[in-house]
């Protein structure tokens, strides 16, 4: 029985990596775009960067490294069997997500403010280059955002199989899964992070 259990495990994580390959490949792309243009653009990519906010990238920056920082914590914790130590965890993680989306919030509302977001008129007005920058960036950021909310919700579905019982020390490798994808999108924030908000400035 003990044979069969390993081999779902083992099951589990590799499809699991498997999907986070093709996640990799998704964000990889849109990096490739990005080089391809800031080689092309690279002096209307400075002046388009410099209107992104230091602080906002580096606030989430901060934010998201806490945030896996609590998740390896919490698989660790659950694997003690302490359960409350883990919710509590797993629920300050989820909190940072809504920090992260807060902030994002703020950011795109005054770029938005200012009438710089895709389609718009003061956007079609500006340097071919720095169109493109601006276009890329809501692209990248916004899915990166979208996985930001998915992983937040995966993380407080595992809390409900946690608190039901379903997810326990003898069994973690959902929660082990689920903090793999929640380290995914704090690595790939951390790509984006450098690429649009420092080394542009």
């Amino acid at each position: 029985m003990s044979g069969h259990t390993h081999k779902d495990y083992t099951g589990a994580k590799f499809g699991m990596w498997l999907f986070l390959f093709t996640e990799i490949l998704l964000f990889g792309g849109l990096f490739i775009l990005y080089a391809v243009y800031l080689a092309r653009y690279p002096r209307e990519f400075i002046s388009a960067g410099a209107e992104l906010n230091v602080w906002f990238g580096g606030g989430n920056t901060l934010v998201l490294l806490t945030s896996s920082l609590l998740v390896a914590v919490s698989i660790t914790a659950l694997r003690k069997g302490q359960v409350g130590l883990t919710l509590r965890l797993l629920g300050g993680t989820v909190a940072c997500a809504a920090l992260f989306m807060v902030n994002k919030y703020f950011e795109w509302s005054a770029k938005i403010g200012h009438g710089i977001y895709p389609g718009s008129t003061h956007l079609k007005e500006m340097q071919p280059g720095e169109m493109v920058f601006f276009n890329i960036y809501y692209l990248t950021t916004g899915l990166h955002g979208i996985h930001v909310v998915i992983g937040a919700l995966i993380l407080v579905w595992t809390m409900g199989l946690i608190k039901s019982g379903r997810v326990h020390a003898g069994d973690w490798v959902i929660l082990e899964n689920a903090g793999l994808y929640w380290h995914l999108v704090d690595l790939i924030w951390i790509f984006i992070f450098p690429l649009y908000y420092l080394i542009l400035h």
